[in-house]
């Protein structure tokens, strides 16, 4: 016969798993566990919302009874928690020492519960408050109680999963709907549901899978827009909700994501498990600083710059900690469970790879190993972005992800320098389009897939793609305030710098180098993937790095998508023509199927060539054959058409013509009498054949 619930161990002294907080309906008690390996004194406080200051509930762990190896927790009845709504935690444990005992404790901190579902900042919430000496309560922020009843009905959801047809969009929650222009209610805009808006519109553009940037909760105090600075990785932003309510953010977000799916389009996260937005040594104690120091993050053995900084932001996550790992892979499993999403990209992914001293371990980081072995993360979206602040660049094989996707900065230089006009790119522009064998061989080894490529010419972090034809200098200024240039962008401005006293002639210009932008990302073999805006010329002002603008700097201009509803059109067309052929992506690489041509039978892989063609055939797929010609050159030039003869081909594209003779159905298209094609300078000309 079973203990009485009163009897068991677990009801009178709480469970160490799951960590976080937990409504026990069956005891009608709330579990509370938090993991801190140094601690010497764990006090929980309770609050009820109308007051921050006075806790209704104090407990005071004791680890005879409250403490299972390195993690605290305890058990309170729903009935002693008078009208609680949030929590935290006070800690207190040794000074600090040396660099295994880099600890920062300071037992007047209230601290957010890592494992947190919701964040609720209080109306005195400070930001200096956390970073100076003394007590945060009531200016702090809070964990929120998980509410019964706090479910959400997925009604007979499907998630979509693509393959050869699979196109990213990278977006900003705010971004994508605060502009006036967007179409969007006021009291809507920036927030899930504005997004929600907005499915039809990339559903009919064609992406079938958005990739958001960062959506968990970040320091509404840290100027950071972009919100790469996180404080609490299981919590979505609050700020992306329309009401505070923990249920609503989380419903929200969940709305959003079924409403994505339903359209058919995949969610992938943009996540950060490579630092938070506790900075370093003179960064606020929110968390995980003041919860353990020297389990969370990696220290750098220099007492003046305590913490080691491969992110660039102040401090490092320690992931190499099997505590930490545990961390991240139950974030993961929380977002692909409980939030439906499809996949991450992991922004700085090489820290992944630095172990507890700094060093990188390349061949087998523990927590790279640990991802790849749950069983339930096995059907995600895995993208990396595979380098640090610091120099680790592991592009291709040297990431040990051997299955992830990759963010291709290689492909990314390459086509932005073509399409510019450098010369002596038609070698590497070859083994681009094929899908850069050279970074993910096929070899009996590793046998890495083209797919495995995620293609891109401009992300958030750099140039817009209109930016990138319009500007020779970037122009960091925005609001008084200079930002870093961020990466490198090889740009220049068609004739005139910037937006103003543009030209017929420039503008039209730029379209067509944004044209083949497109054409070029489109068309070769890897995971196309492009950001919000680049497919109606949305421009930052030449704004590299606007990590810090939530202003019309960073917010798209609807407006643009009448003003340029050319490229839009084109866009939306050469995304479904990509969608159409699937020999494109494939698999495998193209090997045998793929025939390089110039303007006559031979490549011209000299310094000075500016002209490569190709035909990939398309029988193994069931597709039609494509013949691709690229003149990069100042001067028109006659390309021979070295397979099939006259008539046997169809032009469906060609960047220098203007809408709609650009890019036409293929259904309509007029076939091409001569054996030749004159190509104009500059463009991209594609024919198909049955």
């Amino acid at each position: 016969m079973p203990e009485p619930m009163s009897r068991r161990w677990e009801s009178r002294e709480g469970s160490p798993y799951p960590l976080g907080a937990s409504y026990l309906e069956s005891d009608e008690a709330f579990n509370f566990a938090i993991y801190s390996k140094h601690a010497e004194r764990v006090t929980l406080l309770l609050f009820s919302e109308t007051d921050m200051t006075n806790p209704v509930v104090r407990f005071e762990f004791d680890y005879l009874y409250n403490k299972s190896g390195a993690v605290w927790h305890c058990r309170i009845p729903l009935a002693s928690m008078a009208d609680a709504k949030y929590y935290g935690y006070q800690i207190d444990g040794p000074a600090p020492g040396s660099t295994f005992e880099f600890h920062a404790f300071d037992h007047e901190k209230l601290l957010l519960d890592p494992y947190t579902r919701a964040v609720h900042f209080p109306e005195g919430f400070n930001r200096e408050a956390a970073r100076r000496p003394g007590s945060t309560v009531g200016v702090a922020p809070l964990g929120v109680l998980p509410t019964v009843g706090c479910g959400f009905d997925w009604g007979d959801e499907t998630r979509p999963r693509h393959e050869f047809d699979f196109v990213i969009y990278e977006l900003h929650v705010r971004g994508l709907t605060q502009h006036e222009s967007s179409g969007v209610a006021p009291d809507r805009r920036g927030t899930f549901l504005a997004v929600v808006d907005k499915i039809p519109y990339l559903h009919d553009l064609g992406v079938t899978a958005v990739q958001l940037m960062p959506v968990f909760q970040f320091d509404p105090d840290d100027g950071n827009y972009w919100g790469y600075m996180p404080l609490a990785l299981f919590a979505p932003h609050h700020a992306y909700a329309s009401s505070s309510h923990h249920c609503r953010q989380r419903d929200e977000f969940r709305t959003m994501v079924k409403a994505f799916h339903d359209a058919g389009i995949e969610v992938l996260l943009d996540v950060v498990y490579n630092h938070t937005c506790e900075g370093d040594h003179t960064g606020p104690i929110y968390s995980f600083k003041g919860i353990d120091n020297s389990t969370y993050y990696v220290a750098s053995g220099d007492q003046a710059n305590p913490y080691a900084n491969f992110s660039g932001t102040g401090n490092t996550l320690h992931t190499a900690n099997r505590n930490v790992r545990r961390l991240v892979v139950d974030s993961m499993r929380h977002w692909v469970d409980e939030m439906h999403v499809d996949g991450f990209r992991f922004d700085l992914a090489s820290i992944f790879t630095r172990s507890s001293d700094g060093s990188i371990n390349a061949s087998d980081p523990p927590i790279i190993g640990q991802i790849g072995a749950e069983d339930d993360l096995a059907h995600i979206r895995l993208i990396a972005e595979p380098w640090d602040a610091s120099g680790a660049f592991q592009l291709g094989r040297s990431f040990p992800g051997l299955q992830w996707r990759q963010w291709n900065a290689r492909f990314r230089e390459c086509v932005q320098k073509f399409v510019r006009g450098d010369r002596g790119l038609v070698p590497e522009l070859m083994t681009r389009i094929y899908g850069s064998c050279d970074l993910f061989p096929d070899d009996r080894m590793d046998a890495y897939r083209p797919f495995q490529s995620v293609n891109y010419v401009a992300s958030h972090d750099g140039l817009t793609m209109a930016d990138l034809v319009s500007y020779s200098r970037k122009n960091n200024w925005a609001n008084g305030h200079q930002n870093a240039d961020g990466p490198v962008d090889y740009s220049f401005n068609c004739g005139v710098e910037g937006w103003l006293a543009v030209t017929d002639d420039v503008l039209a210009e730029r379209k067509l180098r944004v044209k083949n932008f497109f054409a070029i990302l489109m068309l070769s073999a890897g995971t196309p993937m492009f950001r919000m805006g680049d497919e109606f010329l949305n421009s930052q002002s030449g704004n590299s790095n606007p990590y810090n603008q939530d202003n019309e700097t960073s917010w798209l201009d609807w407006n643009l998508t009448e003003q340029h509803q050319d490229m839009l059109r084109y866009v939306r067309m050469m995304i479904a023509f990509r969608k159409s052929h699937p020999s494109i992506c494939r698999s495998r690489f193209w090997r045998d199927d793929i025939k390089w041509y110039g303007t006559d039978h031979l490549v011209d892989l000299s310094a000075e060539s500016q002209h490569l063609a190709y035909c990939l055939h398309g029988d193994v797929e069931d597709d039609s054959d494509l013949y691709v010609i690229i003149n990069n050159s100042e001067r028109s030039s006659s390309f021979g058409i070295q397979e099939g003869g006259p008539g046997s081909w169809r032009r469906i594209i060609d960047t220098a013509q203007t809408s709609p003779l650009d890019i036409v159905d293929e259904s309509t298209a007029e076939l091409v009498v001569d054996s030749f094609y004159l190509a104009s300078p500059h463009s991209i000309v594609v024919f198909t054949r049955e």
